[in-house]
Formats: structure tokens, C-alpha cells, sequence
């Protein structure tokens, strides 16, 4: 038996071809343990938490919160009040940017990258309209990497606010963030260290003490937990400064016609019902990380990606796109004559299944010289067929050009 036995859609087929699912980026496919406990969840314990007095409430609202401790273990953090569950990285992210609408002003400089999904760009421009601040951006180098000189060069007395992802959605690089994070730190320690992890969290060791960012945010659905459900590292100090985003039930501690005053964390920045069963589903896959080999497992998917990139770089007509340093789950490529697209389109018609277009990533995309790419992401249950049906399948394409 191996990794790919304990997922079920991986034995689906497409047009009469087995599935060969390579879109892992945008989200991942879920182990029946996963599905298991959500069903666990809703035909025995199902119940709103916290407030109510009876069995089920109690068993609810303790589900929920061993799944805050496990994502605080997950994460390295040092308190489950650190963790606050949110609808995934880009709730996260809108989370601190707009808590911090109070904390900026004129002047100050909010600090992102090129390499940035939309997610960690957008909120961050709506922070800097708000508030009077400007928004800086380190550039990409040709290969993908950041250009570390031009980080040097933009990091100043006025930075405020660094947020940078861990590894690239689009290109698969993975930013040096202990490195960057350490700078941040000896030219100011109240500069806001944000990290978008949603492509990190599968695929890296976290462990948000050692590297000493202020949030940490993740989604579910990245690292085979349901969609929906994601969860926004903070430091207590830092959660404790900001004032809520939500304002409504759960997230109270007294109201009145005229005040009202809030929880202490997490449940400040929680307000209404939560998504329980998502809360359990992220709980089931730590859990089911926990059991995997996963350094093994991530061996040899980088061995995988290593592959697809020497076979297709021997295919006429393949550029890849990003050469980076150090690389993690992606392989971004182009084809002389056929859109990216038609690409996509006429792989999946062979059963595989691959991302096109700019991947959110399009001030990237813009910086690279191009409009888009074809995307092929790989997971821990991936193997040697699924690259080889995509190299004969590219091969095919090719030949068809």
C-alpha cells in the first residue's frame, strides 16, 4: 500500500484515462482520513461551541480546540491562543492588514515582493490607500529568486510592515525567509514580519519561534484539509495590540446598547459560528501528516520535479519558467506555438490535469516578460507515472505543433 491507496479521487479516470492530477497548487486532493473525521464530526458531535451546556456542545467545542492545539504544534508555536482559524491565507492576510489600518500613516513603507500572489498584494495596496502609506516591492531576477540587493536597498526606517511569502505558487521558489526575517530584525524589531505559508506548509518544517516572524498564515486546502478553512499564526503580544477586524457573537465579552468589550485571543479576531468541521478536517491532516514519512515522501518529490524539468527541457519548443535556487513543488513551463491555455486544455483531454494562466501571480508574470505559464504542481502522493504521462503528453503536443 502506498500514500496514494489512502486517496480516493486518485483512482478516478478522465475520457476513459487515469487521472494524473498535477494541479496541487492550486489544492490538494483529500486522504479518506480527512473525509473520515468531518463525517465523524457531523453525524455524532455536531453541535455550535463554546456557549452551550449540553453533551454535544462539549465534544464540539472540544474537537475544535484540539484542532487549534495540533495547528499551534504544526506551526511551532509556543500557545493555541496564537492560532485564530480563518477561511484560509487570504482571510488571514486581510485579517492583519486590516487590523493594522490604525498602526500607519504618512510615510511609513509597507514592504512586499514581485513574487507575491494577489492575496499578498491587494490587501496590502487597500492598507496603503487607507492609511497614506506606500507599498515597495523587491524585485524578481530573471531566475525567480529575489534580488537580495534590491531587499537591502528598500528595507529602511520606515519600513513597517514586511510580508513575503515562503515559497512561490507560481514558479515553486523558496524564499530564504529565516535570512530575511534575521535583516528585518537587527534594523528594527517592531517592524510587522508577515509570512504567507500557503504553499509552504506541506512542503516546509515550520517552526514560527526560531524564525521569529510576527504571523504566520496557512490554508487548509493546501496540505489535503477541505477548503474553507485555513489558520493566521500571531505572535499573543501582537494579537493582544490589535483591536478585532469581526465585529458580532463569539468574539464579545460584554455588550450593551452603547459598548461592548472582547475576548482575549484567538476568540477576538473569531466572531460568529466557526467552520468546525473544517477546523477538525485541518486537525485530521496534521494528524495525518504526522503519520507519513513526509521528509521521505518530500525526497522524492523533489526527485520528481528534478525529473520532469531534465525530460522536458529535451522536448523542441519548452522553455521553463524560473530557474530559482531552491525549488519546491513546481514546474512552470511554456510551449512554442500553442497558448498556454490549449494547451492545459488539450492535456486534459489525455487525463491530466495541469493550471494555465497567470496563477494570481500577474506583477510577476509582468516582470518575467510573459502573460502566463503552464503549471505543473506536485504533492506527496505523486509518483513516476504521473511524470511520465505528463512528459509523453507535452511529447504528444509537440509532435501535433
Amino acid at each position: 500500500m502506498t500514500i496514494r491507496s489512502d486517496f480516493p479521487i486518485l483512482s478516478r479516470q478522465i475520457d476513459e484515462k487515469p487521472l494524473v492530477y498535477l494541479d496541487n497548487a492550486a489544492t490538494t486532493q483529500k486522504p479518506n482520513f480527512v473525509l473520515d473525521a468531518i463525517t465523524d464530526y457531523y453525524t455524532q458531535h455536531n453541535a455550535n461551541v463554546h456557549r452551550a451546556a449540553h453533551k454535544l456542545a462539549a465534544e464540539a467545542t472540544q474537537l475544535l480546540e484540539e484542532a487549534r492545539q495540533k495547528t499551534a504544534d504544526f506551526l511551532g508555536a509556543d500557545d493555541p491562543r496564537e492560532i485564530i482559524f480563518t477561511r484560509g491565507t487570504t482571510e488571514a492576510i486581510n485579517l492583519v492588514a486590516n487590523c493594522l489600518s490604525t498602526q500607519l500613516g504618512d510615510g511609513d513603507e509597507i514592504l512586499i515582493s514581485q513574487l507575491e500572489h494577489h492575496s499578498n498584494i491587494v490587501p496590502w495596496q487597500m492598507l496603503a490607500q487607507r492609511t497614506g502609506a506606500n507599498l515597495l516591492a523587491i524585485n524578481v531576477d530573471a531566475s525567480g529568486d529575489l534580488d537580495l540587493t534590491d531587499f537591502a536597498a528598500k528595507l529602511s526606517p520606515n519600513t513597517k510592515v514586511l510580508a513575503i511569502n515562503h515559497v512561490s505558487n507560481a514558479l515553486g521558489t523558496i524564499n530564504p525567509v529565516e535570512s530575511i526575517v534575521n535583516d528585518v530584525r537587527q534594523l528594527a524589531q517592531d517592524i510587522v514580519v508577515v509570512i504567507d505559508g500557503a504553499q509552504a506548509a506541506l512542503h516546509e518544517t515550520i517552526d514560527v519561534r526560531s524564525l521569529d516572524c510576527d504571523f504566520y498564515a496557512i490554508s487548509g486546502h493546501k496540505m489535503y484539509a477541505p477548503t474553507g478553512i485555513g489558520a493566521l499564526y500571531g505572535k499573543l503580544s501582537r494579537l493582544q495590540q490589535l483591536p478585532p477586524w469581526h465585529g458580532g457573537g463569539e468574539m464579545i465579552e460584554h455588550v450593551t446598547l452603547e459598548h461592548s468589550t472582547y475576548q482575549e485571543p484567538p476568540y477576538k479576531f473569531e466572531a460568529g459560528t466557526p467552520n468546525i468541521a473544517g477546523a477538525v478536517g485541518l486537525g485530521a491532516a496534521i494528524e495525518y501528516l504526522g503519520r507519513i514519512n513526509r521528509d521521505d515522501l518530500i525526497a522524492a518529490e523533489d526527485e520528481l520535479v528534478r525529473t520532469t524539468i531534465s525530460q522536458l527541457q529535451q522536448i523542441p519548443g519548452i522553455t521553463i519558467v524560473g530557474t530559482p535556487n531552491h525549488r519546491r513543488a513546481v514546474v512552470s513551463f511554456l510551449m512554442d506555438g500553442l497558448h498556454a491555455h490549449d494547451a492545459g486544455t488539450l492535456l486534459d483531454h489525455q487525463g491530466i490535469a495541469v493550471r494555465t494562466g497567470h496563477h494570481c501571480t500577474m506583477p510577476l508574470m509582468q516582470a518575467m516578460g510573459i502573460s502566463g505559464t503552464i503549471r505543473a504542481s506536485f504533492s506527496l502522493y505523486n509518483n513516476s507515472d504521473d511524470v511520465e504521462r505528463l512528459v509523453a503528453g507535452v511529447n504528444k503536443l509537440s509532435e501535433f505543433i
